[in-house]
């Protein structure tokens, strides 16, 4: 597990986005925000709550029904030197700007070798019985696209840090926050300036028998799967992606080959998912420390369900990993 600098705050994942922001704008100028809601309201989940009374409506912009055009004009202001961080009301939204992401944002630098130093804010996931269209996991459409960074933090801590990394990146970054996590789950965080690096994985939990790997909210369900498991003398490790691309094939292939092992867990549907390009990394690069198959758990190939009984049935749960860790322990 990475070792952490002292923290004296009990922060929500919300307030710990919240609080990376107001620091990148503090310390750097050219940084601003554009979104939807984001100023006078404070951003359909609070994040900016405050924000354009102390930093004005120059640099906290609310726009108007026109992702793509936003992120247009956000792409132009990072190519001339700003630090633009846009907020995606719900991260479905994000399809209507795609073609100002992976066609101009994405192949800028490799077109003009200008730096293009924007992050683009999602919340995403299910579990708020929000149905189809606020619910969705989109990095998997994005990680297939060169030129972009996709992060998917699932710790306050970590929130707070990649956020930072992110702002500070000279690369367009895509930054999925779960919404379910916002005010769910605390942690203390320091309160001093801190980063997180993009592209490290973290092994959240120590184990030899067996491996998951994950991101995102289903981390939670992971290291509850991992405890249950702790009980019937089974010792799971549990690897937080943090990063869906680039991936750290280091970390990934270093914690198979001390337990040989994988369960591949992630909330977006099934089929070419992050879970299929894990799978094929350790095939092709560890299948000699297997001792089993390699198990994704996740999404169905569904849109998500408004009603509640079937979102949780949609939905990777506690039971689902334990099922699979007593099928992976028998190998």
């Amino acid at each position: 597990m990475s070792m952490q600098p002292s923290g004296d705050r009990e922060t929500t994942f919300i307030d710990a986005i919240s609080q990376a922001l107001w620091e990148e704008m503090e310390r750097d100028q050219s940084v601003f925000m554009m979104g939807e809601d984001i100023g006078i309201y404070g951003g359909a989940f609070k994040a900016t709550k405050g924000f354009i009374e102390h930093f004005g409506p120059e640099r906290i912009i609310d726009m108007p029904i026109a992702e793509e055009g936003f992120i247009g004009m956000a792409v132009g202001a990072a190519l001339m030197g700003m630090r633009p961080v846009v907020e995606m009301q719900y991260a479905d939204f994000i399809s209507c700007g795609w073609d100002q992401i992976v066609n101009t944002a994405a192949k800028m630098h490799y077109r003009t070798r200008e730096a293009v130093p924007m992050v683009i804010r999602g919340p995403s996931g299910a579990g708020l019985r929000a149905g189809p269209f606020h619910s969705q996991s989109p990095e998997g459409w994005f990680a297939h696209v060169p030129g972009l960074k996709v992060v998917v933090p699932g710790t306050p801590y970590d929130a707070k840090g990649l956020l930072k990394s992110a702002i500070r990146d000279n690369n367009p970054v895509i930054f999925f926050e779960h919404k379910y996590l916002y005010r769910r789950l605390k942690e203390s965080i320091p309160t001093s300036d801190y980063t997180v690096p993009i592209g490290k994985a973290d092994v959240e939990r120590e184990g030899d028998d067996i491996t998951i790997i994950t991101y995102g909210a289903m981390l939670q369900i992971a290291l509850e799967a991992a405890r249950r498991a702790q009980d019937k003398g089974i010792s799971v490790e549990v690897v937080d992606l943090r990063t869906i691309y680039p991936l750290d094939k280091e970390t990934i292939l270093n914690s198979i080959a001390k337990t040989s092992r994988a369960i591949m867990l992630y909330e977006d549907t099934r089929t070419l998912g992050i879970g299929a390009e894990v799978s094929a990394i350790i095939a092709e690069e560890g299948f000699e420390y297997l001792d089993g198959p390699i198990i994704r758990i996740s999404a169905p190939d569904a849109p998500v369900p408004y009603s509640p009984p079937l979102e949780d049935y949609y939905l990777p749960s506690v039971d689902d990993v334990v099922s699979a860790i007593d099928r992976l322990s028998a190998y």
